[in-house]
């Protein structure tokens, strides 16, 4: 098993949460499955590869709007049965997602799974994408943008507020306070991020650790002295 020399013997229970793209993933799923329609044929390849780039760097810039980017990319999973989406998915998984799985992230969710430790995904992708990543990963909890439904199928937008910037802290407390428990239920609570967006939600745990961080959120762990890991390799 890797060494993670920040991550000390537990004592009493912790709480363990962990961002998806970038972070335990070398790799962003949002963009992966919408590459995998591409590919498919399931999606125009001018149109939602040209979205699909501007997206993301709007994303990396921190300039990202969530519901213009969520309108976008919801709209897919409503114009196909839920059959034929989950087909794809299962195809999708073994494709695009599990080579971007490493063993390092493995790894790391096992050391605080076996510490006892509440972990959980939490991530603005949608959690039709999302829920078998966390499955694969072994990871009980998954907080991530839900689209909403009718009968069963989408219907092209999200439910609820999205799990993005401080929409994440809002999403954790809320999920917590359903488990009858709050932030200082616990001695010490981690979150693992790649992004610069994610920093409401570093800040509000007591051990955050930036993971192969862009440039923005390095700058950040430096200054503040955060632990800063790389899965990758």
């Amino acid at each position: 098993m890797t060494d993670f020399p920040h991550l000390p013997a537990a004592d009493g229970r912790e709480l363990a949460l962990f961002d998806l793209d970038h972070t335990l993933l070398a790799g962003d799923s949002d963009f992966e499955w919408a590459q995998f329609l591409i590919g498919r044929g399931v999606l125009d390849s001018d149109l939602h590869s040209r979205m699909n780039h501007e997206f993301y760097r709007q994303y990396v810039d921190g300039t990202l709007d969530i519901y213009e980017f969520l309108e976008f990319q919801l709209a897919p999973l409503m114009r196909h049965p839920r059959e034929q989406l989950d087909a794809w998915h299962a195809e999708f998984m073994q494709t695009r997602i599990l080579p971007i799985i490493g063993e390092k992230a493995r790894a790391l969710v096992r050391r605080h799974l076996e510490r006892g430790d509440l972990c959980a995904i939490v991530t603005a992708t949608n959690s039709f994408v999302t829920g078998p990543i966390a499955r694969e990963l072994g990871i009980p909890h998954l907080i991530a943008t839900i689209p909403a439904q009718d009968d069963g199928q989408f219907i092209g937008r999200p439910r609820g507020r999205p799990s993005f910037r401080e929409g994440k802290v809002i999403r954790v407390e809320d999920w917590l306070e359903a488990l009858g428990l709050w932030r200082g239920s616990f001695r010490r609570s981690w979150f693992y991020s790649d992004s610069h967006n994610d920093l409401p939600l570093l800040n509000w745990v007591t051990s955050p650790v930036a993971v192969d961080p862009d440039a923005r959120l390095s700058e950040a762990a430096t200054a503040a002295g955060w632990p800063i890991l790389s899965l990758r390799g």
